[in-house]
């Protein structure tokens, strides 16, 4: 490998949303500096996180309609039977759920957990309470998107957190999108609901770390149960 490749495999590109947070941290590191030096170099560590935090590394998606992908990076909170938001315009049965929390430490790309076809996108506001909590996902500002994929509608829903206070979202419906593909993004702080239709056999588990448009976290026409796991 050339230094070019390595060069480039260190230093994950940033998603152009970042670009004017990380210049308004320099500034504000610049400015702070010149009242008092320690400021400075506190300012310039904020700016390393903001550029840490924007990273949108590129992923190797498997592309299979039997998998559910992850949509974003971070913890699995919950995997279980769950109502949808009434605004997705589901049929109010309880469906298979899997959230997806994320720190301020996580990459907060959004990425398409199916292919299909975009049929509808509804944003509601709301609070801003830990996103870590069930109740977050009927009380917090939020995006929902319905998916028509091979299996059936899939909802994806980004939801703003304790410190989030803006949520992204750069797809259109109606359209299509692919398994992977970006749609989103949130500052900073949030979580991913995802809910499957039947027939989806969830393969992760609460606690489990999951990487967006990598991890497989549901898998359809299998009958093998939930894996069984341990904390090691």
């Amino acid at each position: 490998m050339s230094l070019a490749d390595t060069i480039r495999k260190t230093f994950v590109p940033i998603h152009r949303e970042g670009y004017r947070f990380i210049a308004g941290f320099v500034i504000g590191s610049i400015l702070l500096g010149i009242l008092w030096e320690p400021f400075f170099w506190i300012g310039l560590l904020l700016t390393a996180w903001c550029a840490y935090f924007f990273r949108d590394p590129p992923r190797v998606t498997p592309v299979d309609d039997r998998l559910v992908i992850a949509p974003a990076d971070g913890v699995v909170s919950a995997v279980g039977p769950a109502t949808p938001p009434p605004e997705l315009g589901l049929d109010g049965a309880d469906r298979m759920r899997v959230s997806i929390f994320m720190d301020v430490f996580s990459c907060h790309i959004n990425r398409a957990p199916v292919r299909g076809r975009i049929s509808l996108i509804e944003y509601r506001p709301g609070r801003f309470l830990n996103a870590d909590l069930d109740k977050a996902s009927a009380e917090n500002e939020r995006n929902g998107l319905v998916i028509e994929s091979p299996h059936g509608p899939v909802a994806v829903v980004q939801i703003a957190g304790l410190v989030a206070r803006r949520i992204l979202c750069w797809a259109e419906a109606p359209s299509e999108i692919a398994v992977g593909e970006r749609f989103g993004l949130i500052r900073f702080g949030s979580r991913v609901d995802v809910y499957l239709p039947a027939g989806a056999r969830p393969r992760v588990a609460v606690g489990q770390t999951a990487v967006g448009g990598e991890t497989i976290i549901a898998e359809f026409g299998s009958d093998a149960p939930p894996p069984l796991v341990r904390v090691s």
